[in-house]
């Protein structure tokens, strides 16, 4: 069975042979292709190639209609009618050209016959650089050469090597780009100071080349094996003496070694000879990890040097840290008699820890008054404590490692930004790359020359509220007035920087805010509560978030407009601080819905517009754009009326333009206060009239009075008080009711009787010509009849004498000259129908009782 199955792979590849031999045969079963002088040719030779059909395979009906073509590649480039065709054919190029013979018949398609490749190349070029090598003691000799340029050809090389005592050994290369060969052979050191001679041959289709034969012995061939199994040693766990070990080969003379810090490009190298794999290294870094190598060589002049060993890394022991701290702190108050202070340091390098931190110890003491003294130890770099707001205070901060502790850096806690006098002027920060911050700023004007030096101080952004980000600084001489800063910094991310000019223990700081890349935001602040506040509205807003901001924002832009209108909107525009999240707006109109909505802007443009509130201002108008004007009237008016002249004129006008409705009511008589006080002057008097007036409290009716009237034309004439036709106080004016004032009579000089007495009956006169009117009456009308009255009637103020008595010219505009003012002392402006009193009309021999009196000014005829 198992020969059964040996035997399938043979037939299968016997198959595959006759089907490739019966392939070669079919392909060229209709004619030949003939190539003179040969199908491989040098570049720049002329070829004749030749088609020939065999017989009967030509077109069968019309064999005179044979056409054959000849193809270089795809393009036609010759043909003819006939059973044989022939073609020369120059400037072929370097490589391989394929040539294909077809035949072509009358209305068919086109039969191929038969084809032939064409090679084109040059002579192999002499082999230079032709050298040898044997890797190690016990290795083999490997030879390397140069080919010179390329052939296009099939070329072979043949290495051969001739030694002393008739050696000779060869051996070829196949391949097809042969440039190296190992002999296969080694050479001793036994025969150390034999020479030995290599050459290389190169044959190809059109000739041959051999390179110059080459001469060494077995020193100028060996290149030794790298040095193995490196060792490190610290005497005494310190770097004072270090120790390198490693195995090499038993002939190697001369060693180099180098090292360097991982973290270095930079290589330290080193010479030894007759090392005999020791080497004692006494410059290193303590707390460094090294990477070690080694090369080796058997003679000082000949030969080649080995390969570098593979590399080796180690950490050199730990040393007492050196150098101090670079320390930096925060003050800020918490109440009247606390203080919070913050310490911030930078870790020491390298060098300087020279070992693994373990922590740090602080050490916070008050200088002045209880000297008190407090430490803590910290494994971070920043330390927060809470102490009282007196005294002077000092902080010192040092590292601590396995073999000890670092000098303390001491600083005093003062008021950074305390002297005004040390603050640097016109700070500012610019992008100073997609990773750094330019940040420039001006010495101080008067207190320039005594800073010691420049700290900027930055960290990222953040509201209150957010935890902290590191805080980062660097120092800079006094001479410097700009600092790029690049720890820490990443692109559209806002930063506070701080410049804060040192002297001694003072400080003086200003701030500003940078960003190395910025865009405009991607979002605008979301409107979070609408209040109103007397008449105005108060806007409270959530800051944009940090990643949102896009680099710092320079500005908050508040819109609103009438809700439903078309109109551009209107804004006001909020310089951006850090902490502040609402804003008050005090031009909205009350009772008017409103549409608001903010946006913020960075330096490179405006956000999109955050989310939308509406409002409408439900508070009283704002009246302050009346107070002023209201004010200035009244001042005005003020002025105005402290002029006596102006009164009159104002007074006169106002009452001419009053109304008769809007006259003051006439005095009903039975309750005026002459009525009442009347039973007092008729017991002086002994009028008439006593009974009458005696008995008017009483329930019963009383009598009636009669009083005769008495007609007679009185003419209005406005006289001097002391004229002798000028009447007494008391006395009724034609058409006008004198006011109380007037009628009071004087208790130091009482009137005449008689006086009284005429006075008396002027003024029943007067009521029975105002009771002879009815209500209907009208001017110009005679006297509607008296009407009965029961006893106990009180008039209404339709009946009563004019209120307007107040308006009659006063004493002082009497004394005026006559002749100065012509015109009438009434001027009747009034739209409204006028009833003003008339010159009184009495008819003599009537009688009017007081219980069926009804008077009142509109009964007045003139």
């Amino acid at each position: 069975m198992a020969h059964i199955v040996r035997g399938y792979p043979l037939a299968l590849i016997f198959i595959i042979m006759c089907l490739l031999i019966k392939a070669k045969i079919d392909v060229c079963k209709r004619g030949d292709v003939a190539v003179k002088p040969s199908r491989v040719i040098s570049l720049g030779s002329s070829v004749n190639i030749s088609c020939s059909l065999k017989p009967k395979q030509g077109c069968l009906h019309y064999s005179s209609f044979n056409r054959l073509i000849l193809y270089k590649f795809n393009r036609r480039i010759s043909y003819h009618h006939g059973h044989t065709l022939s073609s020369q054919v120059t400037g072929l190029p370097l490589g391989t050209t394929l040539f294909v013979c077809k035949l072509a018949c009358l209305n068919s398609d086109e039969i191929r016959v038969c084809g032939a490749e064409i090679s084109v190349g040059v002579v192999p070029e002499q082999p230079r650089n032709l050298s040898c090598v044997q890797k190690g003691e016990r290795g083999t000799v490997a030879c390397i050469w140069d080919r010179g340029r390329e052939t296009h050809l099939y070329t072979n090389y043949i290495l051969q090597l001739n030694g002393p005592k008739n050696l000779t050994w060869q051996k070829q290369c196949n391949d097809h780009y042969c440039d190296h060969l190992d002999l296969g052979i080694n050479l001793t050191p036994e025969s150390s100071e034999s020479s030995f001679t290599v050459k290389i041959t190169a044959t190809n289709s059109l000739g041959s080349s051999s390179s110059f034969p080459s001469t060494f012995t077995f020193l100028d061939i060996v290149k030794p094996l790298p040095p193995w199994d490196i060792r490190i040693k610290f005497l005494n766990a310190s770097v004072s003496r270090c120790i390198l070990q490693w195995r090499d080969e038993e002939l190697v003379l001369l060693n180099r070694l180098r090292y360097r810090p991982s973290n270095s490009r930079s290589w330290t190298m080193v010479n030894v000879t007759n090392a005999k794999g020791r080497h004692d290294l006494l410059d290193l870094k303590p707390f460094t990890e090294y990477e070690f190598q080694i090369s080796s060589k058997l003679h000082l002049y000949k030969g080649s040097w080995s390969d570098w060993s593979q590399p080796s890394r180690t950490q050199t022991p730990e040393q007492e840290p050196t150098g101090m701290l670079d320390v930096w702190y925060r003050r800020q108050h918490i109440d009247y008699n606390r203080q919070r202070i913050s310490v911030f340091w930078k870790n020491l390098s390298i060098s300087e820890a020279r070992g693994k931190i373990l922590h740090y110890r602080v050490t916070l003491q008050e200088v002045t008054g209880k000297n008190t003294t407090l430490q803590d130890i910290t494994g971070h770099t920043s330390w927060t404590w809470v102490i009282p707001r007196t005294g002077n205070w000092a902080v010192a901060v040092s590292a601590t490692n396995s073999k000890g502790s670092s000098l303390p850096t001491r600083i005093n806690i003062t008021d950074l930004c305390g002297a005004g006098l040390l603050t640097p002027n016109e700070a500012s920060a610019n992008s100073g790359g997609t990773d750094s911050i330019a940040v420039t700023w001006q010495p101080p004007r008067k207190a320039a020359p005594t800073v010691q030096e420049y700290v900027v101080e930055w960290r990222e952004f953040h509201p209150r509220g957010h935890m902290q980000p590191p805080l980062n600084w660097l120092r800079t001489p006094p001479s410097n007035v700009s600092a790029l800063i690049s720890e820490n910094i990443r692109p559209y991310t806002c930063y506070e920087i701080h410049v804060y000019a040192l002297s001694g223990g003072r400080g003086g700081c200003s701030s500003v805010l940078g960003n190395s890349k910025h865009e405009a935001p991607l979002s605008g602040p979301h409107i979070n509560a609408i209040t109103e506040q007397k008449g105005s509205i108060l806007i409270s807003w959530n800051n944009i978030p940090a990643q949102e901001q896009m680099g710092c924002v320079l500005h908050y832009r508040i819109y609103w407009k009438e809700r439903d209108s078309n109109s551009q909107p209107q804004l006001c525009e909020i310089p951006y601080r850090i902490y502040q999240n609402s804003h008050p707006i005090n031009s909205l109109q009350p009772g008017v819905t409103y549409v608001l909505w903010m946006t913020a802007l960075t330096a490179a443009g405006e956000s999109p517009q955050g989310n939308e509130r509406e409002f409408r201002l439900r508070g009283k108008a704002n009246w302050n754009a009346y107070v002023a004007p209201s004010i200035c009237i009244a001042i005005i008016m003020v002025g105005i009326f402290s002029k006596r002249y102006f009164r009159q004129k104002i007074f006169a006008l106002l009452s001419a333009l009053r109304p008769q409705w809007c006259s003051r009511e006439i005095p009903d008589p039975a309750n005026s206060k002459w009525a009442k006080n009347y039973p007092f002057i008729e017991e002086k008097m002994q009028l008439p009239l006593h009974r009458l007036l005696t008995a008017w409290p009483s329930s019963e009716e009383p009598e009636p009075l009669v009083i005769n009237e008495v007609f007679h034309q009185m003419t209005p004439v406005f006289r001097h008080p002391h004229d002798p036709n000028w009447p007494e106080r008391g006395q009724v004016l034609q058409g006008h009711c004198m006011s109380e004032e007037d009628t009071m009579y004087s208790a130091s000089s009482p009137p005449a009787p008689r006086a009284v007495t005429a006075e008396m009956r002027q003024l029943v006169d007067l009521y029975k010509v105002l009771g002879s009117r009815g209500p209907d009456s009208k001017p110009g009308n005679p006297a509607s009849p008296l009407t009965v009255l029961p006893g106990d009637y009180l008039p209404t103020h339709e009946g009563y004498l004019p209120s307007n008595i107040d308006d009659l010219p006063s004493h002082e505009a009497l004394l005026t000259d006559p002749l100065e003012e012509q015109e009438p002392q009434h001027i009747s402006l009034s739209v409204f129908p006028s009833s003003s009193l008339r010159p009184l009309t009495f008819s003599c021999g009537e009688k009017l009782t007081l219980d069926q009196l009804k008077m009142g000014c509109d009964s007045l005829r003139l």
